[in-house]
């Protein structure tokens, strides 16, 4: 094989990474390394190849129609090299690493208190947490699946459901100087509480249940589930929130489920997903943890029976 064709393989990460973030200073911090570094890796690749890959356009950089060409070409070739040495290096015998992340709320209160059951069947695999704030860019190499949240499924991914779907709403303990909820209408009395990425929870809530004359997106918005868990134990109002992130706070009734039937609990659109880029997904460590988060999940949340709605 002539070497003379095969160009340096950091020269080919940091163009790959440039065409697809759009600007050095992002590929460099995907690539760990600094802006002149990155600019240098480029501009050594196109000597190499002796053609022009990117052109500058009011500060951002374009690719060239050859460009375009070589990006379509290399790519997948990468990706594919990158799968091949993720699968080696991962082999069945020997563990491996699987990179994960999670959203904090669901990392917190319902993955990592089942994590040692998986180490237990699984000793051999390690796991690394990614931070979650780029937790779902599979562009990094350092990142082979994430729990997300919502409807699903997500553009580049493989997006499994897992859980989360089932919702409760919950009230404080009673004698909070809050009337009692007995019924779904009786929620006008109350102060209800919002999760920033589900604004329109209370909306469908109320449509289901016929309730009207309230404003359901009034109240207060938390970004995170586990922050409207404590805000209702405080007496801050009324949540919707997923039921496998309370259970710890209902059985110390810290939180309660006040409505009977479809009113307190109903299976919602959004819930968490496992999310993977399809060239990883056949590696021995993401296999293993695959299985058993749907295993956990399944044994976690049975099937819901469906009931009568409560009485107006």
């Amino acid at each position: 094989m002539n070497r003379r064709l095969l160009p340096p393989m950091h020269l080919l990460r940091a163009f790959v990474t440039t065409a697809q973030l759009k600007t050095v200073s992002a590929a460099a911090d995907a690539l760990h390394l600094t802006q002149g570094a990155v600019s240098r890796q480029v501009l050594e690749l196109e000597d190499w190849l002796g053609v022009t890959l990117f052109a500058r356009v009011r500060r951002r950089l374009q690719l060239t129609p050859a460009g375009q060409r070589y990006l379509l070409a290399v790519q997948p070739l990468l990706l594919q090299l990158e799968a091949a040495t993720l699968d080696l290096m991962s082999s069945p015998h020997d563990g491996g690493v699987l990179h994960l992340s999670a959203l904090p709320t669901f990392a917190a209160k319902w993955l990592i208190p089942r994590l040692p059951a998986f180490q237990a069947a699984h000793p051999k695999v390690m796991l690394q947490f990614v931070p979650y704030v780029q937790g779902y860019d599979f562009h990094r190499a350092d990142l082979d699946c994430a729990v997300r949240y919502g409807e699903g499924p997500w553009e580049g991914a493989v997006c499994e459901y897992v859980i989360g779907r089932r919702m409760v709403l919950i009230a404080p303990p009673a004698g909070r100087g809050r009337p009692a909820l007995k019924r779904p209408a009786d929620v006008v009395n109350h102060r209800l509480l919002h999760h920033v990425t589900v604004p329109s929870a209370w909306s469908h809530w109320c449509e289901r249940q016929g309730v009207g004359g309230i404003n359901p997106h009034g109240g207060i918005q938390l970004d995170q589930y586990a922050a409207i868990v404590r805000a209702v134990a405080a007496g801050m109002g009324l949540g919707l929130v997923p039921r496998c992130l309370v259970e710890d706070e209902l059985a110390r009734a810290e939180v309660v489920m006040p409505l009977r039937g479809a009113a307190g609990v109903y299976e919602a659109e959004a819930g968490y997903y496992l999310c993977y880029p399809e060239n990883r997904s056949s590696i021995e460590p993401l296999l293993a943890f695959r299985r058993w988060l749907m295993q956990a999940a399944v044994e976690g949340e049975p099937p819901l029976v469906k009931q009568a709605p409560s009485p107006q």
